[in-house]
């Protein structure tokens, strides 16, 4: 496995290692030893979602403490455009973001620590998402940020009118009207 931190260097591109043979292909996607030997999370909560439409958005979400949640994102079937944006007040990257595309067929998945907002917008039909997290749901601590605030700048893959949203996440606050923690 590879691991390769971006920008925002909490953030890391996992690639990991692919074994392909006549049959098809192997990949081992997460090992704990690993894990621990480069610092990151172990996780206690497996979440997986399929969005059907392509500019399907997802986000921004995150858990507040003490439940803040670290992520690990991967592509199971389709393709995402991928963000996470750094909330975590006194960092020097606070308010930036970073985005990559995942896709199911190159297998690279998104460390994404506690502390960051994220989201997603389906680049295919039929995404299937799964994600590991480091602490369980937990609704009191649940947060959310408008995906397309002009403030962070983030530059998606599909326009407003475009985007399939549920209807919690087209009523997230702005970045400076958010509650962070």
């Amino acid at each position: 496995m590879m691991f390769t931190p971006l920008a925002i260097r909490d953030v890391i591109l996992i690639q990991p290692k692919q074994f392909t043979d006549a049959r098809g292909w192997f990949r081992e996607t997460y090992r704990l030893d690993l894990w621990a030997a480069h610092g990151l999370s172990s996780f206690v909560q497996d979440n997986e979602s399929l969005s059907t439409a392509t500019g399907t958005v997802r986000g921004l979400h995150f858990q507040k403490a003490p439940m803040a949640q670290a992520k690990l994102i991967r592509c199971v079937s389709g393709a995402i455009y991928d963000v996470a944006v750094d909330i975590r007040p006194g960092s020097p990257t606070f308010a930036q973001h970073v985005g990559v595309s995942l896709d199911a067929d190159a297998g690279e998945q998104l460390m994404i620590p506690a502390g960051f907002a994220h989201g997603f917008c389906t680049l295919s039909p039929n995404t299937l998402v799964q994600y590991k997290v480091s602490a369980p749901y937990a609704p009191a601590c649940e947060g959310g940020i408008r995906w397309n605030d002009p403030v962070l700048g983030i530059d998606w893959p599909v326009t407003e009118e475009q985007a399939v949203l549920s209807v919690s996440d087209r009523q997230h606050p702005s970045f400076s009207e958010a509650e962070l923690a």
